[in-house]
């Protein structure tokens, strides 16, 4: 009896060494570069660590770049080795690297240091982005803009970004990346071609909507339709402190066959900056593919977006707040007030500005 015993425990004992090994041996493996990776050693990834971001986050990014093998082995590493401190910033990864060695290089901050500092700021129109571009680069404007509107450049871009589909082709837009160069501050080489720099954008909002390439994907709008919207929240909700209710209004006047009635799109249609001028009444009323305000927009959304989203919009158009409200607006302190009816909205209108909190320009 006791060597059926002996032979039990050892059998067992046997089978837990066997399966310490193994999960050693997995662990150990997941933590080595993916296959596809080691293959395409050399090519960079862009990542982008926000400030305040969480290590998970960063584990997701970096599993949903295509950086490492198995984000749970990631989130146990962080877990074993928990005094790695994730710098913000943005850093250039080479593909190849082992899980370790991605880690440390963003928690030396390694970030990219190239010789200039360019910042592209959120909310701007790609005109501006065009700008921003021709004074940093020994390019002018012209040849900026005519590599955006390069049709077969753009299909090549279509070919090697998941996010950039046929819908950038449409020739009623008045530019097709409009709303899809994420803006941020980057560093580049003063060298840089403008396909160095257009692309090194769109690295960036690959990696932000990577993030949320499932919801997308199980999303009744498609991510130029999902730009488009964040486009509208990103302006509309500047001066806003709840920009997810913001979002839930517009969507609820699109779910409920209004239209928009957003000023930011009807300003972008008629090509005029809000800052210049205020509009004609003919440019209000304009019917164009743009401005949401005639009756013929109702229930639909611009043709594309009028201008480059933060993540903040864009995470509160994929998250919206569900609400009845069909109307806000914002005080001079970004409080935000919502309601139900055209009624309830001008009251509160007239008490904010009875009561000094009106913002003004």
């Amino acid at each position: 009896m006791k060597k059926k015993i002996l032979i039990v425990f050892a059998v067992l004992i046997f089978i837990l060494v066997v399966s310490c090994a193994g999960i050693i041996i997995f662990y150990n493996t997941s933590l080595k570069a993916p296959t596809t990776a080691k293959e395409e050693a050399g090519e960079v990834v862009t990542i982008i660590v926000n400030q305040g971001e969480t290590s998970k986050h960063v584990i997701d990014t970096l599993y949903n770049s295509g950086l490492i093998r198995n984000k749970y082995v990631g989130y146990a590493y962080l877990k074993l080795n928990n005094d790695f401190i994730l710098q913000a910033g943005v850093y250039d990864i080479e593909k190849g690297l082992d899980l370790p060695e991605i880690l440390e290089y963003i928690g030396n901050g390694k970030v990219v240091d190239n010789s200039i500092s360019v910042t592209f700021i959120e909310g701007r129109r790609l005109t501006s982005y065009v700008k921003t571009i021709s004074e940093n680069f020994n390019v002018s404007e012209d040849d900026v803009m005519a590599k955006l509107n390069d049709k077969e450049y753009l299909k090549t871009l279509t070919e090697k970004y998941w996010f950039l589909t046929d819908e950038i082709l449409n020739d009623k837009l008045y530019y097709a990346l409009e709303g899809y160069l994420y803006p941020n501050t980057y560093r580049f080489n003063k060298d840089a071609s403008i396909e160095d720099v257009i692309e090194k954008l769109l690295d960036a909002t690959g990696t932000i909507l990577t993030n949320y390439k499932t919801q997308i994907e199980s999303s009744e709008y498609t991510v130029h339709e999902i730009l488009t919207m964040a486009s509208i929240v990103e302006l509309e909700g500047a001066g806003s402190d709840d920009r997810q209710g913001v979002s839930g209004v517009f969507y609820n006047r699109l779910n409920n066959g209004w239209s928009l009635g957003s000023d930011v799109t009807t300003y972008y249609g008629a090509r005029v900056n809000m800052s210049d001028r205020d509009l004609y009444q003919k440019e209000i009323d304009e019917v164009n593919d743009y401005n949401t305000r005639p009756a013929a927009m109702a229930g639909k959304l611009p043709i594309g977006p009028i201008c480059s989203p933060g993540s903040d919009s864009i995470e509160a158009t994929l998250n919206p707040k569900h609400h009845d409200y069909f109307y806000f607006v914002a005080d001079k302190n970004k409080v935000t007030y919502f309601s139900k009816t055209y009624e309830e909205h001008n009251n509160t209108i007239n008490k904010l500005k009875s009561e000094g909190l009106w913002f003004t320009y």
